[in-house]
């Protein structure tokens, strides 16, 4: 079998359009169109479906693909799908069925659509894994840490249907161009190298030879940083430049999708939740301590501006409200405010934040203003996390970093998980990580205090 650049044939691209297309016209039959009608609604929506599918990138899917990308890609395909249909019962309006109908419609098809998705990558993964089948023969070029990585990896995940037949090192005694006999004498697929291991004239060199050979090229990042970010290429004129740092966040369409699902629940949660919770922990709040019901805290928002994040008052009123964090046992913390705080319960009133615009439900947990002036001073690519509005929660406090700093490692770590998040920030991470911090808070955290 001979594998070429693509997915996992060459047929299985065009097959699943057809498969697809399938589910989309026999569920369109239950609008019970005239013969003419149903021509006319196959010849729109064939067209405008694969249209929509090159311009969505909707069968870019690849064996090393995850699979929240596949749910992803189906939301969004089902969402401007919708268009198209309603678009359709638009221009021949004679043929206009009831809305919920059509959404109905709409949902019964990518619920198909998505299963018929998954059920291929998991049963693909599954031949490769248990028959070997559907596999690529490959070889790496270099040997340091990132290749011996890279080397596992190949090795520890066979359903990615990756075999490594071999490492090179290069040397006085193995050359380029024993590389490149080995790899016409094996038929190897895809070629793998480390840029920190060649010189410009040898990747030039390995460049012509893929080219010419009908082989996949792919590069390791040499220890250069910045070969490591998610850089986004643009061009001026013809001028190729890099772009440090791609954040979803930024495209206008995602700003409104996150800001129009910020403003749906936080008006859900000041409602239904906060409408009667308020006045309850108020009583509990008032007998047990003086002071207000509410604390409010100085914050480090979007590109580093400060406002004023609301909690339930947890603690005693004390000077060092403002300098120092809650420690385990701390003295300070009321009866009340460890249940509240336990619960996570005291961050609610921070949906008022997020109607007001100041946070998000999900982003980089904010600091207090001493301790973001503290942590920017030390901590490396600490104020990248400003990039972005701060959240409720975050994808660092549902992996276990949240609560009390007690090393630099938690806050190395915490900065870590920030920046990964706003360069890969979806609508559906987001809900993953809001159902990870639902699910904690009812099982109990440990650094909850």
């Amino acid at each position: 079998m001979i594998h070429k650049q693509g997915r996992y044939s060459s047929y299985l691209r065009p097959l699943a359009y057809l498969i697809d297309l399938a589910i989309i016209l026999l569920f369109a039959l239950q609008f019970q169109f005239q013969l003419v009608d149903y021509f006319n609604y196959v010849v729109f929506i064939a067209v405008g479906w694969l249209l929509l599918s090159i311009k969505s990138n909707f069968y870019e899917i690849y064996r090393f693909t995850k699979v929240i990308r596949i749910i992803s890609l189906t939301i969004l395909q089902a969402l401007l799908f919708g268009l198209i249909v309603f678009s359709f019962f638009g221009i021949f309006n004679e043929l206009s069925r009831p809305y919920p109908r059509v959404l109905l419609y709409i949902g019964k098809v990518f619920s198909f659509i998505l299963l018929a998705k998954l059920s291929v990558f998991y049963l693909l993964k599954k031949y490769r894994k248990d028959l070997g089948g559907n596999y690529r023969k490959t070889v790496i070029i270099g040997r340091n840490s990132k290749t011996r990585m890279l080397a596992n990896f190949f090795t520890r995940n066979v359903e990615y249907g990756y075999q490594c037949k071999k490492v090179f090192h290069l040397s006085e005694k193995v050359s380029l161009e024993d590389c490149q006999a080995y790899i016409l004498e094996n038929d190897i697929d895809e070629i793998y190298c480390s840029v920190a291991e060649l010189e410009n004239e040898q990747i030039n060199q390995l460049i012509d030879f893929a080219d010419n050979n009908l082989k996949v090229l792919k590069f390791l990042p040499d220890n250069k940083d910045i070969y490591t970010k998610q850089l986004k290429l643009e061009y001026y004129g013809y001028l190729p430049i890099l772009s440090l740092r791609n954040i979803p966040i930024e495209d206008p369409l995602n700003q409104f999708i996150k800001r129009a699902f910020d403003i749906l629940l936080s008006l859900f949660v000041i409602v239904c939740i906060l409408s009667w919770l308020t006045p309850i922990l108020a009583i509990f709040i008032k007998l047990e301590s003086k002071g207000p019901v509410f604390f409010r805290q100085k914050r480090n928002g979007l590109d580093y501006k400060e406002f004023y994040c609301y909690k339930y008052r947890s603690m005693k009123v004390n000077p060092n409200a403002n300098l120092e964090q809650a420690t385990k046992n701390d003295v300070r913390i009321t009866k009340v405010g460890k249940f509240i705080r336990k619960t996570s319960m005291d961050e609610l009133p921070q949906f008022i934040n997020v109607l007001l615009g100041d946070m998000s439900v999900v982003g980089p947990r904010p600091h207090m203003v001493s301790h973001t002036h503290m942590y920017a001073e030390r901590i490396d690519k600490f104020m990248v996390r400003h990039f972005i509005k701060p959240g409720i929660t975050g994808l660092a406090q549902t992996s276990g970093f949240r609560g009390e700093v007690e090393t630099d490692f938690d806050i190395i770590s915490r900065v870590k998980y920030d920046i990964f998040y706003l360069e890969n920030w979806s609508i559906l991470l987001d809900l993953k990580i809001i159902f990870q911090t639902v699910y904690n808070a009812l099982k109990g955290e440990e650094k909850a205090y």
